[in-house]
């Protein structure tokens, strides 16, 4: 889980989008896309739009509504992006993620 923009003032929601920070999370995800049978788990429209930076045929890609209380009830409840983490992982023999 990696956010948009690391940083943001109490309040001011998305209030340091455009400060640098989506530079350098797209390299971050860049240098990650360099290896293979990555989960990302992409909550909310901002997370979304860094999809286009992920091979989908060699990642998992889950994405659902943001669970922040204002937008969690348009499609995040009942998403299980932890379960279907722990799929994608027993698929390619992996161990799972204790989430608790």
């Amino acid at each position: 889980l990696l956010n948009s923009a690391l940083t943001v003032r109490e309040g001011e929601a998305d209030g340091h989008s455009k400060k640098g920070w989506e530079a350098f999370t797209d390299k971050v995800i860049s240098l990650l896309n360099q290896k293979e049978g990555i989960v990302y788990i992409l909550w909310g429209s901002k997370a979304q739009e860094k999809a286009s930076h992920i091979n989908r045929f060699r990642n998992c890609i889950i994405e659902s509504s943001h669970p922040s209380p204002l937008s969690s009830y348009r499609g995040f409840f009942g998403s299980k992006p932890f379960s279907k983490t722990n799929d994608y992982i027993s698929q390619r023999g992996g161990d799972l993620i204790v989430w608790c």
